[in-house]
């Protein structure tokens, strides 16, 4: 799968038939058990087009697989363990490990994704790693180190890896931690920490191992990294880009007082200052480093209290805009959590418009269908269709977990098999797009990792008069 500029995620066409806007409250949902009864994981992606795995991080240092073809999940196995050259993940009140994970965009044809994690020594590195000839089993061997950026404390590592959808990768990174930021990290551009960085990374061999896009603010500038896409960041815990539109949301943990959500519209340049040390929220802290609501600084979209209740927090975790199909009228709404307080909530957001629709929904993701509780969340996932996951860390080692975004009466298909345009028939558009992913993983039916006559049979026998 690639994606496309506008950041309309689609396979050969196929696409939800998405909105960017709308109105009114959200609808009734709940959550489904994909998978509990797991170490601590940190993060759940797929890989570009496969509609039939997930693949979650485990924070003491391993990928795991899990089949979902079925709708709930069995595991697999495990595809990469790197354990041995990770720190800090063998508990869950540490903010080390294995923190993120990302497939390239052209995964089916080079095979590599990437790592985010600290190291022994507590210092975050990024990684390159590619998949073996067993499409479940990964290349411990394969490893190319990106970056090593030496953190000052155990704490505000970031974590969190994706590629945009101008094919780069960006990585979000904490201020080194601490309280305050006593270095002033967030307002230091001739640091990567607190920022969000963007870079190309190498997939035609190892040297150089990444390149930095021409377009970062501060290329080729006296002053400045030349990696820095935004800064002023305090610890960003869960960033997404919107499939439909392309822009970049991003959940950044506060000090005492204060949790945001910060934004960027996509098509607007780089160089975005988020305000930290200076402003937590829309609070000014008195601290040094930058003028609190100064014209260059970028305000969250939503920020919200510590404490206890249902509209308070003290530990947020960012999510995703909801472009699934299985429930259309949740379209448009953006998932996010507080990990501290077990809140949850949804909003519409426009840019110009300001947050409509803030809406609490604890009562319905907890418990699950299934009576499990969905407490401690600690990031979520998006599958090919835009269907949402929601990753429970969990207290002890073995009561982790994933759950699925579902309609009230459990998990809904999209559409008949073949059916990929999802337009309630299956035809020759369908057949067209089928054709144009032979042999590759786009239009696989059968969860046989290629796209070929069984799955031809397949479309041909749902094939709509």
């Amino acid at each position: 799968m690639k994606r496309t500029l506008l950041g309309i995620a689609t396979v050969a066409g196929i696409a939800c038939s998405l909105s960017a806007f709308g109105g009114g409250p959200p609808p009734a949902i709940k959550t489904q058990n994909v998978i509990t009864g797991i170490y601590y994981p940190t993060n759940v992606v797929h890989a570009p087009g496969d509609k039939c795995r997930l693949f979650y991080t485990e924070k003491r240092g391993r990928i795991m697989v899990v089949d979902v073809s079925s709708g709930t999940g069995v595991p697999i196995g495990t595809f990469l363990d790197i354990d041995s050259l990770v720190g800090g993940g063998t508990t869950q009140n540490t903010e080390q490990g294995l923190l993120g994970l990302a497939f390239h965009p052209d995964y089916w044809d080079n095979g590599y994704f990437f790592v985010n994690y600290t190291n022994t020594s507590g210092n975050t590195v990024i990684a390159r790693y590619q998949v073996s000839g067993d499409p479940n089993v990964a290349t411990p061997s394969s490893a190319l180190i990106l970056m090593t950026v030496t953190q000052p404390a155990g704490n505000h590592n970031g974590g969190w890896i994706d590629f945009g959808p101008d094919g780069y990768l960006y990585i979000a990174l904490g201020d080194g931690g601490n309280a305050n930021d006593p270095p002033g990290n967030g307002q230091n551009i001739n640091t990567k920490l607190g920022k969000m960085l963007r870079i190309a990374p190498n997939v035609a061999g190892s040297s150089p191992a990444y390149t930095n896009p021409s377009d970062n603010p501060f290329f080729g500038a006296t002053a400045g990294d030349d990696s820095i896409w935004s800064y002023g960041l305090r610890n960003p815990w869960r960033c997404s880009f919107d499939r439909l539109t392309g822009d970049l949301y991003i959940g950044d943990v506060g000090q005492d007082a204060r949790e945001e959500i910060s934004f960027q519209q996509a098509g607007t340049a780089g160089g975005l200052n988020y305000g930290w040390r200076c402003m937590e929220g829309f609070n000014c802290t008195g601290l040094s480093g930058c003028t609190c609501n100064g014209p260059t600084l970028t305000l969250p979209i939503r920020a919200y209290s510590h404490g206890a209740g249902t509209s308070n927090g003290g530990c947020v975790t960012g999510g995703f805009m909801y472009r699934g199909c299985a429930i259309p009228d949740l379209q448009g709404f953006y998932f996010h959590s507080d990990y501290q307080v077990n809140n949850t909530w949804v909003m519409r957001y426009t840019p110009g418009g300001g947050v409509t629709d803030l809406t609490n929904i604890n009562g319905q993701i907890t418990p699950s269908l299934q009576g499990t509780s969905v407490s401690t969340i600690v990031s979520y996932g998006e599958d090919p269709d835009g269907e949402l996951y929601i990753i429970k860390h969990g207290t002890t080692t073995t009561t982790g977990g994933i759950f699925k975004i579902v309609p009230p009466t459990g998990a809904a298909p999209c559409g008949l098999p073949g059916d990929f345009n999802l337009d309630g028939v299956v035809d020759g558009d369908d057949l067209g797009t089928l054709l144009g992913e032979w042999g590759g993983i786009g239009a696989d039916l059968n969860c046989d990792f290629v796209t070929d006559g069984n799955d031809l049979g397949t479309l041909l026998g749902n094939w709509t008069p």
